[in-house]
């Protein structure tokens, strides 16, 4: 038996408890998890704003130590540090074989196998196929890659999701141009990743859009060249002056907020594109001027988990970071227990933490 912060009704604080987590099946590792990163996909989760059946345990932007393998695991062994993704692929599908590897949709028997379960032996919902809030994570062996040493646990998990989302959207989905004009809006854990993503491409201007002042004034940080109020009169036309009359060649909507999505066209020249990265609520709609689109030529691109590759991504960002190029350990605001997760929770709700970690 092992400790997990377990939802056993949505919108309630989560519930420390001991749970079973099932020995590896074949292609499958099992991993004595380090650290777990608080994603906001978390919490909506546990606020049932995508449904999903109770009880359950999420979590799933982690790295940890691998405990066993099972068999036919060859990429892994025992005692390598990994980082831990939703991300998983089975080599086979449309999506894999295109590269598209976070819209797999091959069939993984831990799906069905049902490795969670309480001390009484009900099952417990593997969410997100990572349950992470756990001492031990059974996951898709495709769903681990190995780390140097020398990367802090807490660093390591962000590269699990926040790092490869925001990063990724830029680099992969967009595959921006060098001299590109860029706006980045919202610049919590993932977009401060979309804007060190755009200033390592090349962009020539990288804006930091966020109604928050703290967030605004850290996006320099991380690569911004300026920042906007969004609720400012001026905002578009601001933009427009910063980027010789035209308006940005790509935005990037990090967070899942109906007005940040609506807004994001109306920043955007001709011919540029929209980049959807975060996720609303299910039954949350926003509207979009279609009509602006075609006139102008604008697309509308969907970028899931940064449409990474864990294999080739992660130790392309190792090696960013190795050089001081990619910012990770400046991602971390607060470290937390597990007995503290709901701490950690509510102070990413609040707003004012880029990523809070729990240690485990």
């Amino acid at each position: 038996m092992v400790k997990a912060a377990v939802c056993r009704e949505f919108g309630a604080p989560l519930v420390i408890e001991e749970i079973d987590v099932s020995p590896p099946g074949p292609g499958e590792v099992r991993v004595t998890v380090k650290a777990c990163a608080i994603c906001h996909s978390d919490i909506m989760l546990a606020e049932g704003s995508w449904g999903g059946v109770l009880p359950g345990i999420y979590g799933h932007e982690a790295a940890g130590e691998v405990e066993s393998v099972g068999e036919g695991v060859d990429t892994v062994a025992v005692g390598d540090r990994v980082v831990i993704s939703l991300i998983r692929s089975c080599g086979q599908c449309h999506a894999c074989v295109s590269g598209i590897h976070p819209s797999c949709n091959g069939e993984f028997g831990i799906d069905t196998a049902e490795p969670l379960t309480s001390p009484a032996g009900d099952v417990i919902t593997h969410g997100l196929g990572t349950a992470t809030f756990a001492e031990l994570a059974v996951v898709d062996a495709s769903q681990v890659v190995t780390l140097p040493d020398d990367i802090p646990w807490a660093s390591a998990s962000l590269l699990g999701c926040g790092v490869i989302t925001g990063y990724g959207a830029v680099v992969n989905t967009a595959k921006i141009e060098a001299g590109s004009h860029v706006a980045v809006i919202g610049c919590g854990g993932v977009g401060i990743n979309s804007l060190q993503g755009a200033a390592l491409a090349g962009a020539r201007t990288v804006i930091a859009i966020d109604l928050e002042v703290d967030k605004r004034d850290g996006a320099f940080e991380f690569g911004a060249t300026h920042t906007v109020d969004p609720t400012a009169p001026d905002a578009v036309d601001y933009v427009k002056a910063l980027t010789d009359g035209r308006g940005v060649d790509y935005a990037f909507v990090t967070v899942g907020a109906k007005s940040a999505i609506e807004s994001a066209q109306w920043f955007v020249a001709p011919g540029g594109a929209v980049v959807i990265v975060g996720m609303t609520a299910t039954g949350v709609n926003p509207e979009i001027d279609t009509t602006m689109i075609a006139d102008s030529s604008q697309r509308i691109l969907g970028s899931k988990m940064g449409s990474g590759r864990l294999a080739i991504d992660i130790p392309n960002l190792v090696d960013l970071y190795a050089q001081g190029r990619l910012k990770l350990d400046e991602l971390v605001s607060d470290t937390y227990p597990l007995d503290e997760i709901n701490d950690a929770i509510a102070s990413t709700k609040a707003g004012s933490a880029r990523r809070n970690v729990i240690l485990f």
